[in-house]
């Protein structure tokens, strides 16, 4: 199939963008690096009358750090986060996420912050950010507002944005000391949606993991610093708690187990 026509505009700033969106309401779409919305597109899914193109805003092109944070701009794309030299430092979670996403093809056109925006339970981007306790950043014409990650991720596809509002930015909270982290995933193949994936956070007095593609959006649970058996069956109720559901994918069982054993393996990994 092919999309249905569509008005094209590509604005000069993040101002002339979030005046658009205001302008078109519901009937608008934003169109940044476009690697999940043309599908979407192009399976009808999704019928707007306009598109607003912020690939080529200078103002929303922006990966830098802010003292707590590395803030990510809405045009950035992937593979400039990706192949940040100082990455590994400043966030390396996400250095050990980017490799499970999907292609290089794919990361060097996507966006982080569309990615975000999308909202897909299995992306890695996502539950990368609510493991880190991350902000997205809202502008419209009626100003800005930051939305914890925890608030923002709302259902399948589904986010605290409101339809007048422009993903502007993404911040992952930079490294602390003292802490450590670990990712992985089980897919069907490299590249393919994640059947399940974790990030686990450790600190000195806690733990954290996260879970995507189980649910119908990333969920994460905290925990002093857990181990042996009483880790293990904090994981447990955490993997049932999740509600998982069969599909063509894999039984809710199989995601159940995943859920432990990829749990205390990234918890493990991630312990000093």
């Amino acid at each position: 199939m092919k999309p249905q026509a569509f008005d094209y505009a590509r604005p000069d700033s993040a101002e002339e963008a979030v005046s658009l969106l205001a302008e078109a309401g519901d009937d608008a779409r934003i169109l940044a690096g476009g690697q999940s919305l043309m599908a979407v597109l192009n399976l009808r899914l999704a019928q707007p009358s306009v598109l607003i193109d912020i690939s080529r805003v200078p103002d929303l092109n922006y990966v830098r750090t802010d003292g707590k944070h590395l803030a990510i701009g809405a045009a950035a794309t992937q593979g400039s986060v990706e192949w940040r030299p100082t990455l590994k430092q400043e966030v390396p979670l996400l250095a050990q996420a980017f490799p499970h996403i999907s292609h290089f093809q794919i990361r060097n056109r996507g966006t982080v912050c569309g990615s975000v925006a999308h909202a897909d339970p299995s992306a890695e981007l996502p539950l990368a950010l609510l493991a880190l306790g991350g902000e997205v950043v809202l502008r419209s014409r009626r100003g800005k507002r930051v939305v914890a990650a925890a608030d923002f991720f709302q259902g399948m596809l589904m986010t605290a944005r409101a339809q007048d509002e422009l993903v502007e930015e993404v911040r992952y909270p930079l490294a602390q000391s003292g802490v450590r982290y670990a990712f992985d995933e089980f897919s069907g193949r490299h590249g393919d949606f994640a059947v399940c994936a974790v990030a686990a956070v450790v600190k000195p007095d806690g733990i954290r993991l996260a879970v995507g593609g189980v649910s119908d959006r990333p969920i994460v649970r905290a925990w002093p610093r857990l181990d042996g058996a009483d880790l293990d069956a904090a994981i447990n109720d955490f993997a049932w708690e999740l509600g998982a559901k069969d599909d063509h994918h894999a039984s809710a069982k199989f995601r159940r187990q995943l859920v432990r054993h990829l749990g205390r393996a990234a918890i493990d990994k991630a312990i000093p």
